[in-house]
């Protein structure tokens, strides 16, 4: 008890974003990319078989869903017991199509924004650092429309460097804290060396959600609890990173695609995280 209530104290005095903090039991989502193959041609279609495993939650992303039936789509979640907490959308669209960003978000039911990626031109500093201002700036907005805003990382903000701070310090130096919160793709993370428990400790409140898959011990992607990677190990800092949402994702995930997203439910579901 006594250490539950050092880390919501800590939680707290981070700010804002930790007054989201995470409840004690999260659901288990789904990041569709990771089914992108099956979603395109059938998306509805494959909203049921992703409930059908014991998904509740699920993350947009890819596909092509930024074209669909937005509205259709909430009605066949709403009728599967699905919810998306929020969304990828990419830097352009917020840029240039914020009205229809926030309209499509509203329509499924997200309450966050996320930019998943970001081109190489951005691997400059000042483009960098450009582009994390307008995070900012995206997020203000956000935020005076009732949602939120978070980043997703890949690998290449550790590895690419603003003199002697990594693309990711900049991130969370020039990012308003107050706003900017981190979807924190582990594996991606550990690929690039850090030591996850670390980076966690580094980001107390912020963390909107974990992209979760796992690694061989030859680095390659894989479903959770196929790898090497201690997740029960990390999930002890859950409540101190004020994480939401735990989104089952793996990039590279093998055709017919239904065992991988099967298999990490149930090694998640296992964890109790």
């Amino acid at each position: 008890m006594l250490a539950g209530g050092v880390a919501l104290a800590a939680a707290f005095a981070a700010g804002p974003l930790s007054a989201r903090a995470a409840p004690a039991a999260r659901k288990i989502g789904l990041q569709l990319y990771t089914v992108r193959e099956l979603f395109a041609p059938d998306p509805i279609g494959t909203l049921e078989k992703v409930a059908a495993i014991g998904y509740r939650e699920v993350e947009y992303g890819g596909g092509g869903y930024e074209a669909m039936d937005h509205a259709a789509l909430r009605k066949a979640m709403d009728r599967l017991g699905l919810t998306a907490p929020s969304i990828h959308v990419g830097y352009d669209a917020l840029a240039g199509k914020f009205d229809e960003t926030v309209a499509m978000a509203r329509t499924l039911g997200a309450d966050t924004i996320i930019v998943p990626w970001m081109e190489e031109k951005f691997l400059e500093a000042a483009a960098w650092r450009g582009a994390v201002a307008d995070f900012n700036r995206f997020a203000e907005r956000l935020k005076a429309v009732g949602l939120g805003f978070a980043y997703h990382n890949h690998d290449f903000e550790f590895t690419h460097k603003d003199g002697d701070r990594t693309l990711f310090d900049v991130l969370l130096a020039e990012g308003d804290p107050e706003l900017l919160g981190i979807e924190l793709d582990l594996f991606w993370a550990i690929k690039a060396g850090q030591d996850a428990k670390a980076l966690i400790r580094r980001l107390p409140g912020r963390v909107y959600a974990y992209h979760v898959k796992d690694m061989t011990a030859e680095g390659a992607m894989t479903s959770v609890g196929k790898g090497v990677i201690d997740f029960a190990d990390i999930f002890t800092l859950n409540d101190m990173a004020g994480v939401r949402h735990l989104y089952v994702e793996n990039d590279q995930s093998p055709a017919p695609y239904l065992p991988d997203i099967t298999t990490s439910f149930t090694t998640l579901s296992r964890l109790g995280a």
